[in-house]
């Protein structure tokens, strides 16, 4: 037996070699997405939009207003409902852009999108707090930002103001070590520890409602990776609503010495698992794929 975690005052155990029962809906409530209740009952798809021009696996294709706005409709049509825009590429060696920067990329897609698809939800995609008062103002329904709030000391009080939902992913302290592989621990124990804090932040000011990301791709071995997969029921401990993003990820696809377009197949298989063991929103590329594989889960 080993100690997998801390949320609340809970202290958390796993049984090693033991099944852990798969969750059901009713462990999980619903997202107030300005005053529209978002169930999840049934997992949901969040279709990336990267208006970036350097973007690891689409850098460049979706970032003129048209482009982006047909590539939405796209994902929409695949079934998404949820559209998640960012505007800054976070992979290794990308160019770093200023909040303001992000803004001028952004420009007016967020509404157009909005006006286009009332009933799609947009998630943006920013570590800036100025980058999401600009994204509220245009009528953004989620903040999703890969820093936890350590990249900008502003995040989570403006989160709080606005009352939108936010993804809290698990990183690295600061910008330039979000890939180092500087974790040695067991590394659900780490994620379940870092979020412990967090949400403790976050609830302290008011917001309620968190989806937790593990943050595959960002600082982890393969290994530990590949942990995440297998103990995906252990993280959050079913006390949040979980998003998983391996789209394209090099942790599937370089030990396979394939490129990120051609690992369709085990992408797939990971997201039938992940779902099984308790995943509520999937963060793709992909959007029929996806699609296909969550109606195989629900008829299980």
């Amino acid at each position: 037996m080993r100690v997998v975690g801390w949320l609340g005052q809970k202290l958390y155990f796993c049984q090693m070699n033991t099944e852990i029962p798969k969750l059901q809906s009713s462990d999980f409530s619903t997202l107030n997405c300005r005053g529209h209740v978002v169930g999840l009952s049934k997992p949901k798809i969040m279709g990336i939009l990267n208006i970036t021009p350097d973007s690891f696996s689409d850098g460049g294709k979706f970032n003129t207003g048209k482009a982006a706005l047909l590539h939405a409709e796209k994902m929409i049509s695949d079934g998404a409902s949820i559209i998640d825009i960012g505007a800054q590429s976070t992979r290794p060696n990308a160019e770093f852009l200023s909040s303001k920067e992000e803004i001028s990329r952004i420009g007016n897609l967020i509404s157009i999108i909005k006006k286009e698809f009332p009933p799609i939800l947009i998630s943006l995609d920013t570590f800036y707090s100025e980058t999401v008062k600009f994204g509220f103002d245009e009528g953004i329904d989620l903040v999703n930002d890969i820093s936890g709030g350590m990249f900008d000391d502003k995040m989570f009080e403006t989160v709080a103001e606005t009352g939108l939902p936010y993804i809290l992913m698990h990183i690295n302290p600061t910008y330039e070590s979000m890939h180092e592989k500087l974790i040695h621990d067991d590394i659900i124990l780490h994620i379940n520890y870092y979020f412990s804090e967090k949400i403790q932040k976050l609830r302290n000011l008011g917001i309620k409602d968190i989806i937790l990301d593990p943050g595959f791709g960002f600082g982890k071995t393969v290994e530990q990776q590949h942990q995440m997969i297998d103990e995906t029921e252990m993280i959050g401990f079913g006390e949040y609503p979980l998003l998983i993003g391996i789209s394209r990820k090099s942790f599937i696809y370089k030990p396979l010495g394939k490129s990120p377009l051609e690992i369709q197949e085990e992408t797939q298989k990971i997201h039938l698992k992940i779902l099984q063991k308790g995943a509520k929103i999937l963060r793709v590329h992909d959007v029929l794929e996806t699609k296909k594989t969550i109606d195989l889960f629900l008829k299980k």
